[in-house]
């Protein structure tokens, strides 16, 4: 029996609807897989200011510090993960965000993610909370000052991974990047402060 042209239409049409959806799932897919460019710490902290700013809206930076991922490339000046401090002293919160190039176990996801809320009574150490208007030198620009100030360090531990830290504290009149020269800050023999705001050098510290 012979089906009417009518119906032998519509099954070719679902048929090649059902093609496409299946080609755009596995677009998706693979969209997905592929892991985000490294970025720069001002990149970074602008996509989680943004979902902290949601969050409280008074969400205010405590600090900024890149993290060393062994999948994804470095590159001068930028990393495959940051994470950032955030603090509302309305609320009396602070909530900690990443920015993540990978999907990794633990608490690294792809893209932006906002760690558990927790109370917060004020600053309890040296760092203060910073307006971010004041981080205007991005990592890479203060990494590039640093070498500038560093080339006999440099030549001799040409291989060592760059750690960045940004933070207000007591130490200083502005913002700072710390830019630290070994596998972890505890255990870094050697950094460079540069002014986060106006980009000078404020410091060359050993060990």
């Amino acid at each position: 029996m012979k089906r009417p042209i009518g119906a032998i239409i519509v099954v070719s049409l679902l048929a090649a609807m059902a093609a496409c959806s299946n080609s755009e799932q596995v677009a998706e897919k693979k969209e997905e897989a592929k892991p985000l460019e490294p970025r720069s710490g001002r990149e970074a902290f602008q996509s989680m200011y943004v979902s902290a700013r949601g969050w409280q809206h008074d969400a205010t930076p405590l600090q900024l510090k890149s993290i060393p991922l062994s999948g994804v490339a470095a590159e001068p000046g930028k990393s495959g993960a940051w994470q950032a401090i955030f603090v509302s002293p309305a609320a009396g919160r602070a909530r900690t965000y990443t920015w993540c190039a990978i999907e990794l176990e633990g608490n690294l996801h792809k893209g932006v993610f906002a760690g558990p809320d927790e109370s917060w009574s004020g600053p309890s150490g040296d760092s203060q909370p910073f307006p971010a208007i004041a981080l205007k030198v991005d990592s890479d620009e203060a990494l590039k000052t640093a070498i500038a100030r560093s080339e006999d360090y440099v030549k001799k531990h040409p291989n060592t991974p760059v750690i960045f830290l940004l933070e207000q504290t007591r130490r200083f009149p502005d913002l700072a990047w710390r830019v630290l020269w070994g596998e972890s800050i505890s255990t870094s023999d050697y950094s460079v402060f540069v002014d986060a705001t106006t980009g000078d050098v404020l410091a060359r510290e050993k060990g």
